[in-house]
């Protein structure tokens, strides 16, 4: 049933890659970045060109036609789970964060279908020292998104109840 934390989501996540699109779109249209190759903005970040062809980090590079698609259909895959996941979720804080991890989900995965490549730009580091790789809005919504789920099943751990029985949560 579509409540209305879950149209939230999934309005949510829909923002998230159409934003995403347009960042990208801007990053290689009007700011020629691609062509650039870099644009310094502050001494601990810039705006750094990049085309990642595997997952997280550059891990599980497509180096065929058929690993690309592979890819796909394995990011797919899991956006499919969190959609599901998104749909049978009653808590409005958790479906939001799911809707985070959704749209950045399906942001990277056009990049894919149309490029063969995710468009990375975002660059933080300190000095030459770079505490991440490259990443995108769809990356930063994705781990967001990931974070606060984290966050809140820390939150949500079985505490005692009130009528004063706490054997169960002492001896656990």
């Amino acid at each position: 049933m579509l409540t209305r934390p879950r149209i939230e989501g999934l309005g949510l996540a829909l923002l998230v890659a159409v934003v995403d699109r347009i960042v990208k779109a801007v990053m290689v249209g009007p700011l020629m970045l691609r062509d650039r190759a870099v644009i310094n903005l502050l001494p601990f970040f810039d705006f750094r060109y990049a085309e990642n062809e595997g997952v997280s980090f550059g891990m599980f590079t497509a180096t065929s036609l058929e690993m690309r698609y592979g890819l796909i259909i394995v990011t797919a895959l899991i956006a499919v789970g969190v959609t599901v996941w998104m749909l049978r979720e009653t808590l409005r804080g958790d479906i939001l964060a799911l809707g985070l991890v959704l749209g950045g989900a399906l942001g990277n995965i056009y990049d894919r279908l149309m490029f063969g490549y995710v468009i990375d730009y975002a660059d933080l580091h300190i000095g030459t020292w770079r505490p991440f790789a490259i990443f995108n809005l769809a990356d930063v919504a994705i781990t967001f998104g990931v974070l606060i789920l984290l966050a809140r099943s820390f939150k949500s751990r079985e505490k005692p109840n009130d009528s004063g029985d706490h054997t169960a949560t002492e001896n656990a």
